[in-house]
């Protein structure tokens, strides 16, 4: 028997004659999470991936952090290997390892059996009946719950036998970096970050662009982005953040459009800002956090007058049929809403109208930005000065 980390994955196993190269993707990222914790390898086995340390104790308290959090990950679960799989040794380490996890608390358990060896000479039913008599006969502690135990310990029969009595979920989809590459445009709010964590989800892999504003915003939005950039990278794995002095287009927009479409202006310059860093990064697309109707800016009318700012790459929005509260839940779940909501504002904010218009006309629209004639300059200029981080 050896300890080991069970790592399921779901609709990578649906994949076709490319579904290796997924695999493989998800094998070198979980490997790279723990090249500087111990000497951690990692196997296929059968639509699973174990994962093992070649030397010394398994430290799941260090491990499963980081491998439960990686992206095309459904559920890890801490357990044993047995690789002669007979009854009597399968007997045996169900009850070691119930005694270790679970010790003298008083729980309810129930035994389910996975049976992909159609070789073994009993079946499910058998399997489960077997052990969990076993060890409800050495263990006092325990009595059978079948409808809602309180530990459901697991027997999985592939071309070894592992057992297991925990499992802990994941965030499922791809592994980042199997589907392209995309860029964010994030702002200090709630809405971006979950957006690129949505699109990260995917397989995408991501960079970002912020639009800083000084001195209209301080250091510490623009610091606020940074850290949120930070906690996404646990997900994303490393990614540019390219920091975008926005303040001079801003302000010809402010003095040469209309107060009541200045948003429509400034979310088309941004869009122009990035689609020229996405092509320079060898993106595929742009990102952004718009919700239909959640405001004025992201009315059907509005995404519509806004699209056409960008000439090559397609504008994708992860969160277009969210409602607010599904975005705030999933910001939480993945710890980016304490960040988002600390009291700094960021450069859309500073500039938003009192009476913005909400059912603009892209005709309109893009004859009024024909006539800006210094525009095009200015978002050039601020993107040649950007900062990496």
């Amino acid at each position: 028997m050896e300890n080991i980390l069970l790592v399921k994955y779901g609709e990578i196993a649906m994949r076709g004659k490319n579904r290796y190269l997924v695999e493989n993707r998800l094998i070198s990222i979980i490997i790279k999470n723990l090249e500087n914790y111990g000497n951690y390898r990692v196997y296929k086995e059968q639509g699973r991936l174990l994962v093992k340390c070649e030397t010394g104790e398994f430290d799941y308290e260090t491990v499963i952090p980081k491998v439960v959090n990686i992206l095309g990950v459904v559920a890890v679960c801490p357990g044993v290997e047995i690789q002669e799989k007979n009854m009597e040794n399968i007997r045996d380490v169900a009850l070691k390892h119930m005694r270790k996890q679970h010790g003298e608390k008083k729980i309810t358990f129930k035994v389910e059996t996975k049976r992909s060896d159609k070789q073994f000479p009993l079946d499910s039913r058998e399997v489960s009946a077997d052990i969990g008599g076993f060890v409800l006969n050495s263990m006092d502690n325990l009595t059978v719950d079948v409808h809602s135990p309180d530990v459901i310990l697991t027997v999985e029969l592939r071309n070894s036998a592992y057992v297991y009595s925990s499992l802990i979920k994941g965030f499922g989809g791809l592994p980042v970096g199997s589907s392209g590459k995309a860029t964010v445009l994030m702002s200090g709010g709630i809405d971006s970050p979950v957006a690129a964590f949505m699109t990260a989800k995917r397989g995408v892999e991501i960079d970002a662009v912020y639009f800083d504003s000084p001195p209209h915003t301080s250091e510490r939005a623009r610091q606020k982005v940074i850290d949120l950039a930070e906690k996404l990278s646990l997900y994303t794995g490393k990614f540019n953040l390219y920091v975008v002095p926005f303040t001079e287009v801003q302000h010809y927009l402010y003095n040469n459009v209309p107060p009541e479409k200045i948003t429509i202006f400034l979310k088309r310059a941004m869009i122009k800002s990035a689609e020229k860093i996405a092509l320079e990064n060898g993106s595929l697309a742009l990102i952004t956090g718009d919700s239909v109707g959640q405001v004025a800016s992201q009315t059907m009318q509005a995404i519509n007058s806004i699209n056409s700012a960008a000439k090559e790459l397609t504008i994708l929005r992860p969160l277009c049929g969210f409602d607010k509260q599904e975005i705030v839940d999933l910001a939480k779940k993945i710890d980016t809403f304490e960040i988002s909501i600390r009291p700094y504002e960021d450069c859309c904010t500073v500039f938003v109208p009192k009476h913005p218009e909400t059912k603009p006309k892209k005709s309109i629209i893009e004859k009024i930005e024909k006539s800006l004639s210094e525009l095009d300059d200015l978002i050039t200029e601020s993107c040649e000065n950007k900062k990496v981080f």
